[in-house]
């Protein structure tokens, strides 16, 4: 039977970065390298049912008792577009508590005097980078888990609850569930295997929305300009200092919520801001769309109609009130850490999730860890003995009675 560490170690070799940019699913073909190689690993162990559909998502069925729930366990197969995934170069270190020297050649170290976290890892096992590219932890270290998981159930023979696995493509581009089939997974419920930090499970996160600000201005040659021009560019600064600063991100943490300016790009006719708004508060989430409709009409009473044109987009909500009604399942994920030697430690989700939109689909659907951290950078790391518990967790929320 193959370690979590060996399957993990292999998933990270394919190169699944998401495109943002791209209209398929997909959103890139190498995701599909990737997933037909889990099919033949799960038609390998005897995963039956195991198949790829034509958007690249995968399904497999490992049967269990059937006077147990029907339960689901789901992980991603892209990677970040936020840092290079080509070529990774992963290597196991023994943290003695000093830095981690990850590249000679170009002078890069993990030093636990940045990552903080790093201190509760002395002794352990740590799957690094080369300080290259990410590591993609996020999210085929919850692959690896699931299907050690999966192994350990069908060779043990243990009474457990029927599986259902998933693996999607594309969550890191906020698409991992527009075309998941729910009806065809067939799980009461389910959870993502995509947190980071050991014992932690998430059952909240964000309310989410992008906003786009375009604005149209006139160019004028400048020797001419006075009392003519209007450049659009100015315009775009004068809408964003009107925006409350003490909302930014760099000002927030644990349940606050923000208004980012993500990028912008523009000339004198022509400006255009894009904003991601966040809060897990539903009503803040509101106030913070209103607040921005206000700087856009405030930008249109005083230029004329039409300066400013906001268009704002809801993308997911708080899974918090699809979770709430079915408290059991973070119940008995919480008892299955504690089997596996964890401390449960319930975190909102500073960010989103497959689960947020599988739960409003309805599939409840919490996050548990996976044991990594530092994701979407050069600075990405995960302990193989945390995964090893992880692999524990999961096989006791598929045997609890």
């Amino acid at each position: 039977m193959e370690s979590v560490l060996q399957r993990f170690l292999r998933y990270v070799s394919f190169e699944t970065q998401s495109d943002e940019s791209s209209e398929t699913c997909p959103s890139t073909e190498s995701q599909k390298l990737l997933g037909q190689a889990l099919v033949e690993e799960m038609l390998c162990m005897g995963i039956a049912d195991a198949h790829m559909d034509s958007n690249g998502y995968v399904y497999g069925t490992v049967p269990g008792d059937p006077s147990l729930p029907t339960i689901g366990l789901i992980a991603h197969m892209d990677t970040a577009p936020a840092c290079s995934g080509t070529n990774i170069r992963p290597k196991v270190v023994v943290y003695d508590g000093t830095d981690i020297c990850l590249n000679a050649d170009l002078g890069i170290f993990l030093r636990g005097s940045e990552y903080e976290g790093l201190g509760r890892h002395v002794g352990k096992h740590l799957v690094v980078t080369d300080g290259t590219t990410l590591l993609g932890a996020d999210d085929k270290a919850g692959i690896a888990e699931i299907l050690t998981a999966a192994e350990l159930l069908l060779k043990s023979g243990t009474r457990h609850a029927t599986l259902k696995i998933s693996f999607t493509p594309d969550e890191e581009i906020g698409r991992g569930a527009d075309l998941f089939d729910v009806e065809k997974f067939g799980a009461d419920y389910a959870y993502t295997a995509d947190g980071g930090t050991l014992g932690e499970i998430e059952y909240e996160n964000f309310n989410a929305a992008g906003a786009k600000a375009e604005f149209r201005g006139l160019s004028i040659h400048p020797g001419a300009a006075k009392n003519k021009m209007v450049n659009a560019q100015l315009l775009a600064m004068e809408f964003n200092s009107l925006l409350p600063v003490q909302q930014r991100p760099e000002h927030a943490e644990g349940y606050e919520g923000f208004i980012m300016l993500d990028s912008m790009s523009g000339e004198i006719e022509s400006a255009t801001l894009h904003y991601i708004i966040r809060d897990h508060d539903i009503t803040k989430f509101r106030e913070k769309k209103a607040v921005m409709n206000a700087a856009a009409d405030f930008i249109n009473a005083k230029y004329g109609a039409g300066t400013v044109s906001l268009s704002i987009r809801d993308s997911y909500f708080n899974m918090k009130e699809k979770i709430e009604p079915v408290m059991f399942i973070v119940d008995r994920a919480k008892r299955a850490m504690e089997l596996a030697g964890m401390v449960p430690n319930t975190v909102p989700i500073r960010g989103g999730t497959d689960g947020a939109r599988l739960s409003f689909m309805g599939l409840p659907c919490p996050n548990l860890c996976t044991g990594g951290a530092n994701f979407h950078g050069r600075f990405e790391y995960i302990p193989v003995e945390d995964m090893e518990q992880c692999v524990q967790m999961l096989v006791n929320i598929l045997t609890m009675a």
